[in-house]
């Protein structure tokens, strides 16, 4: 035989034993809840971290490097969403990291709001600036996870509020805060891991005050920004979208939209055994040469897959 197909044997050889033996191949989808959108003219949320192996990433980063596990007990943790903020009382919050093995995703910035709090959060993507709120800095993503909110307006009538950061774009990029409308929430990223393209990790909307235009959530589940006297979108479930933000005062302020709940989605060769613990919710189906197991909640962060 000649020494490139022995070669080339060998290596085939190599790649092959991760599909019938451990440690095994495997890709996987880490995406953490999305932030809180800001109440009263407030700014979008930011989407949650996104990190893969199994295509982009979020932040405009390329795939991550490949995965093999062992045999072995391995921690798994889907983040919760970030709450809202409410008028004249609370600030919203950020969502929650999730958690496969050693990959952590950051949950995602919470949107500023008028009347209380100083600014937006940082995150997995970064909030959006609340509306006539100056110069405030906005929310900042997370390196290779998301990117940064939208800044707002402090022009007449719309006082737009910026739009939460997405994995796939800087929030307002679709739409920017003005004194018309508010900014749009940043694009998600869309992923196949599961067997059908799937985007992800969208911003919310940014508000505005009166009847205005108020931002759209970005693509990948980001929630819609109210206007005066509306009611804003929360992100989606398990797809770590950003909260919409609350509208302006008039005819009445409003609180932000919840964001959506994060996902760790991780796929394994047929012939490797998935266990869960009982804090567990999940599915699994086989895609290909691999079973792929969607993780949709946890009741703990102590949760854990035993893999053999």
């Amino acid at each position: 035989m000649a020494n490139s197909s022995i070669g080339d044997f060998t290596k085939y050889n190599s790649m092959a034993l991760g599909y019938t033996r451990a440690p095994w191949v495997t890709e996987y989808l880490v995406v953490a809840g999305g932030g809180g959108g800001g109440g009263f003219s407030g700014g979008g949320g930011g989407a949650g971290g996104y990190r893969t192996n199994a295509g982009t990433s979020g932040g405009g980063a390329a795939s991550e490097a490949g995965l093999s596990l062992f045999a072995g007990v391995y921690t798994v943790t889907v983040g919760g969403p970030g709450a809202g903020g409410v008028v004249s009382s609370s600030v919203a919050t950020n969502g929650s990291n999730s958690v496969f093995y050693l990959i952590t995703s950051d949950g995602g910035g919470f949107g500023a709001s008028n009347g209380v709090g100083s600014g937006p959060g940082n995150g997995g993507s970064g909030g959006g600036r609340a509306g006539n709120t100056g110069t405030t800095p906005v929310g900042t993503g997370t390196t290779s996870q998301g990117f940064a909110g939208g800044a707002s307006s402090n022009s007449a009538p719309a006082y737009g509020g910026g739009g939460g950061g997405g994995a796939a774009e800087v929030g307002n990029t679709d739409q920017a805060a003005s004194g018309s409308n508010g900014g749009a929430g940043g694009d998600g990223v869309a992923s196949t891991i599961t067997g059908a393209s799937v985007t992800r990790a969208g911003g919310g909307g940014g508000s505005v005050n009166g009847a205005q235009t108020a931002g759209s959530g970005g693509d990948g589940g980001g929630g819609a920004g109210a206007q005066g006297g509306g009611v804003a979108g929360a992100g989606t479930v398990n797809t770590g979208g950003g909260g919409g933000a609350g509208g302006g005062n008039v005819p009445s302020a409003t609180n932000g939209g919840a964001g959506g709940s994060g996902v760790v989605i991780f796929a394994l060769p047929v012939q490797a055994t998935a266990t869960f613990s009982g804090g567990v919710t999940q599915t699994s189906a086989v895609v290909g040469l691999n079973r792929v197991y969607t993780v949709t909640a946890t009741s703990t962060t102590s949760e854990t897959v035993t893999i053999s």
